[in-house]
Order: C-alpha cells, then structure tokens, then sequence
C-alpha cells in the first residue's frame, strides 16, 4: 500500500492457461479460506476468471490495523492500481464480493482505473452500517453481534465459539448499560462495538466512510442484488436509483432473501459476476434482460420490470378499524386502542430482516397473541392484491412517557389463518407523550397477497433484539440503565386516521 503496509492476497487461476484472464477483485476482513470463500472464488476460476483474494488491512495477516471502513478507499485503490502491473494481469478487472466485501467496491468505484469494467454488489450499499445506527431506529442486533464476530473470528476456534457464543450473544442484548454488552459476548471490550454505540450515523465520525455522494458520479456498469428481507435493503435501492438517475450503465435484482441466506445469496452473486461481470470484462454486452429483475412474493415467481419502483402502483391507504379490523375505508368515530409495553419484557422480534439466520418469512402467530401487540386485519380478499415498491405508515400515537418506539409490520394472512411477514420499520419518538402522527418508513417489498388470504397490519412498541429496547427514559441506549413500562394508545377515527399506504397495482 501507498503507506507500505502490506497486504495478503490469494490468488486462483487455472492450472494451466490463467494467465491473461480478467481478474474478479475480492477484497474482505473475513479471511480468505474457509466454505464460503472457497465456494466463491473456484466457481469463478473453473469459469474464466482468475480471481484474487484479499484480505483487508489488519486481518488475517494483513498489516496493519483493521479500523472499519477506513482505509477501503485508499487500499483498493492502490490493490488495483498493483494488479495491474502484474505479469498476469490480463486487461479487466471486475469488482465482486457481498456485504462488507461490496462496501469494499463502493469505496473506490468513482475513482476506478479504466481496466475495471464492472462491479457486482450484493446485498450491500455505499455506507453500509450507517442505515443501521440511526437515531431513530436503532438496529442494535447487528451492530453488536456483527461486533463481536469480527473481535473474535480469528482466534483459535473461531467457528465453535461463534455457535457456543450465541447463549453470551442473547445475554449481551440484555445487559446494562448496553456499553457493556461487547464484554457479556465475547469477554472484552470492543472498539468497533463502541464505536457503533457512541457514534450515531449522523456523527462527522463517520464521515470519510460515507461513500454516498460519490454513487452517481460511478461510470463502470453496476449490476446489484439484493434481497427482501436484507438488512441493507432500502439503502441499496438508493443506490440503485442514483445511478440510474445519473444516466449510468446499471441493473438490479432483488430476491426473496435475508442476509443469512448465503447459499441463495451467494449463488445469486455468482450469476452475475458470470453472466454480467465477465460479459463486461470481455468487451462483450450481457444476454439481453430487463433493467430490473424482482421476486414477486405470495405468487413466488420473477417478474421483469423497466424501474424502481416500476409504473402503474399506486399508494393506496388501508386504515386501522375499531375492534381490530383493517380496510380502505376511514374509520367512524371510535375510542382508541390500548397496550402496554413494557421494555423489560420486550416485544420479541420474529424472523424478518436479520443479520443472521434464514426465517425472513415466519408465521407470526404466536407473537400477534401477546397482549403488547396490536393487529388489525382485513376480510378474505375478493381477488388477488398485489403490492410492488415502497411501504410507510402513518400511526397516530400517544404513550404515558415522552420517549418510545412504534413498531409496524405488514403481515400476509392465510387460508388457514397462519400470518406471515412480509415488510416492516419501526421510529423512536421523543415527544411521543403528545398525540403524534408516527410516521414509519417500512421495508420495500414485492407481494401478492392472494384471493381468499387478509391482509394485516402489527402496531407494537418493539421488536427486540432486532432493534434496542426503548427504555423510556430518554437515555442514550449506551448508557441507558433504568426500564420504564409505558401504556400506549393507537387512534383511528376520522381526525386522526391511522393506515399502512401500500402500493397496488392499478386495474388492467
């Protein structure tokens, strides 16, 4: 590197004949052996690519110290501009990796060498955890577990620990004060850890981390995936939409996937580092398809579309009924509806958009019967709804305490009365003890809710560990070491017309 670290890399080729081959750059701090890696790079060898492996600066061998997100635009910068000058070099270089290993391509797309021809994304943005540290929805399961993997994936057994570690993990969430959690998981206090409690994403902390501003000044074709229930999902899309807003060469798919579905995931960004990337890196255009590709849920099948969000969905509003009903019709006159929170019982998180494990879509059963959870739901569906883009709700609220949360979940109900997730957000109000109009920025999402299945809407105060706990106080969650139970109140009538606005398909 420009400061002389040193930096290891793997590289695979061909026995005989790699030489000359385009090069798929992987940068990663997870190491460079292991299944996933493996099943990564040597599809990509055995296919026409050479591939080369690095690891990122101050992990596994590489010199250095790993200060997250840091140094990811000065050192691929100068991996490339090291490549190049290699005696195999071949002429292309295209970008690939997922998650932090996306990140990685974010931080120095704009400023490429001409012998980058394309950059394969997956399931990641061009800020990556700043989505995730906001203010007002604080998503602290993977900030803290992600946290602790990276304190403790290179010692002696790191992979036993990880599934031993997982009881420490659960006990962490709980600790207080949070600043304490990293010692609960892994024995010791972490940096990164504490960075992500003290250091909000709208902290100049973050700064120089913050790729977005350079996204659609990117000029190298850019072919992203995503997934539904994908912890950088929205951010992603953002992503997507700024290129293509600027004019640039780019394309989209998005799946019915969380970010712990690696083999889908995985297989995914395979694909099209084969079908996209290296189409690219041989001068040649990629078969012919639509600019945006989506898994359509409820009827489990892909649909292509010309954009995102594609035409012809128009938000319409479902509003929040007296005696749990949900409809397009505004509600009469009607008291509101009352539950208690309380964070030291808090409301569980079920599958969804999670860091780890594969349940995105669960049934819901079991936590719609907990007396903090509210649901409003419509009758059997006459005909097929389908919904495709962005999904927000508008809940009008009031709580006991200054400070909590409102939770909301979009929810597929069938013929056998089993409800199944399908998009949810949740927001942090400050001066929730005034009646407030909440607004909450859900999940997008593409689902077809069936003829004969309900539509239903969760209102809830939490969904934990997935996101903190409020603790009603107005504590920093760092630091924050006293539990208020709150009594809530949800409104429906019409002055204060409570609704989920989802986005149905206009008639034919």
């Amino acid at each position: 590197m420009s400061d002389g670290v040193e930096l290891l890399a793997d590289r695979w080729a061909p026995r005989e004949g790699g030489n000359g081959l385009p090069t798929a750059l992987v940068r990663t701090p997870y190491g460079r052996r292991g299944f996933a890696n493996e099943s990564f790079a040597r599809p990509l060898a055995e296919r026409g690519f050479q591939v080369l492996m690095q690891s990122c600066r101050g992990t596994f061998g590489s010199g250095g110290t790993f200060d997250v997100f840091r140094h990811e635009r000065a050192d691929g910068l100068d991996t490339a501009a090291w490549l190049i000058e290699q005696p195999w070099f071949g002429g292309a270089i295209v970008l690939a990796g997922g998650s932090y290993l996306g990140y990685t391509q974010w931080a120095i797309a704009d400023q490429v060498p001409s012998e980058v021809k394309a950059m394969v994304p997956v399931v990641t943005d061009s800020a990556l955890l700043l989505g995730l540290l906001r203010k007002d929805a604080f998503a602290m399961e993977t900030v803290i577990s992600w946290g602790a993997l990276v304190e403790v994936q290179e010692r002696r057994g790191a992979l036993l620990r990880q599934f031993l570690g997982a009881r420490r993990l659960r006990r962490a969430y709980s600790t207080l004060p949070l600043n304490r959690a990293d010692v609960t998981a892994v024995g010791r206090t972490s940096e990164h850890v504490q960075d992500f409690l003290n250091h909000d994403a709208d902290d100049p902390y973050w700064a120089e981390t913050d790729h977005r501003s350079r996204v659609a000044q990117v000029t190298v074709p850019v072919s992203s995936v995503a997934g539904w229930y994908d912890i950088f999902l929205p951010s992603q899309l953002r992503d997507y939409q700024a290129l293509r807003e600027a004019g640039r060469p780019a394309r989209l798919t998005v799946g019915p996937w969380s970010h712990g579905t690696t083999t889908a995931v995985l297989g995914a960004g395979l694909r099209e580092t084969l079908e996209f990337g290296l189409a690219h890196a041989r001068g040649e255009q990629p078969p012919d398809r639509a600019p945006v590709r989506l898994y359509v849920m409820g009827e489990e099948a892909w649909r292509d579309v010309e954009s995102w969000p594609p035409p012809g969905y128009s938000p319409r509003r479902f509003h929040l009924q007296p005696g749990g009903a949900l409809s397009q019709e505004q509600a009469g006159d009607s008291a509101p509806d009352r539950y208690r929170y309380d964070p030291s019982d808090p409301t569980p998180a079920v599958g969804g958009v999670r860091l780890q494990g594969s349940g995105a879509r669960t049934d819901n059963s079991a936590v719609e019967a907990r007396k903090d959870v509210l649901t409003y739901t419509t009758t059997p569906l006459d005909r097929d709804v389908e919904i495709i883009g962005n999904v927000s709700a508008e809940i009008w609220f009031r709580s006991s305490l200054s400070h909590s949360d409102v939770f909301v979940r979009l929810c597929d109900v069938d013929d056998r009365g089993r409800s199944y997730n399908v998009c949810d957000g949740l927001i942090s109000l400050s001066k929730a003890d005034d009646l407030t109009c909440a607004s909450v920025e859900m999940w997008p999402t593409a689902h077809r809710f069936k003829k004969g299945h309900r539509i239903r809407v969760q209102v809830a105060s939490g969904a934990f560990p997935r996101y903190a706990r409020n603790p009603g106080t107005g504590e920093p969650h760092a630091t924050a070491t006293t539990l208020r139970a709150a009594d809530q109140e949800v409104y429906h009538d019409p002055a204060r017309p409570s609704a989920v606005i989802l986005p149905v398909r206009e008639a034919d």
